[in-house]
């Protein structure tokens, strides 16, 4: 029996005692690749920085120039410099103004890929940062195209239904 068990204290034990920020962007034909923060947070030079020419050349390497770029309404994603990056490279996103600020029902990450993931991770293995990084590898090598596909075809269905409850959640 365990200590605390003994003493008649609670043990608790944190669900997710690692955390690392990731950045992961997911279309009909599958999920780009993932971006690691380490260390820190993301602001918008970072983001610039890290994740935008990533995106950039996931979406021409896999569309060409007929894409549209989404991005949801993160600090990082709203700013000046970041819009202005985007206007400057994208052939075609969708900008601050256009897009409504906290719409996890019209992102296919938020509303099927993440999940995927955290099924995909080996929690029990994940004992530090480290092995928490290599666990979510793993698992977005494992999330399959038709996962992406299936997520992003619901897309035009989720909008529809969006316009039905005038923009209040899914259930």
């Amino acid at each position: 029996r365990l200590a605390a068990d003994i003493s008649g204290g609670i043990r608790q034990k944190r669900k997710f005692p690692q955390k690392v920020m990731v950045w992961l962007a997911v279309c009909s034909k599958g999920v780009s690749p993932l971006v690691i923060f380490e260390n820190g947070t993301v602001d918008h030079d970072r983001y610039i920085k890290e994740v935008l020419p990533v995106a950039l050349k996931f979406g021409n390497d896999t569309f060409g120039a007929a894409w549209t770029f989404q991005q949801d309404g993160a600090r990082p994603h709203i700013h000046a410099k970041s819009q202005e990056w985007c206007d400057k490279h994208f052939s075609c996103f969708i900008d601050k103004d256009h897009w409504p600020p906290n719409s996890p029902d019209l992102n296919p990450l938020y509303y099927c890929i993440w999940d995927e993931l955290a099924h995909q991770v080996n929690w029990e293995a994940v004992k530090s940062k480290k092995t928490l990084i290599n666990e979510v590898k793993r698992a977005v090598r494992k999330v399959f195209v038709d996962v992406g596909f299936e997520s992003c075809s619901s897309w035009t269905n989720r909008l529809y239904r969006l316009s039905q409850v005038k923009g209040n959640y899914l259930r």
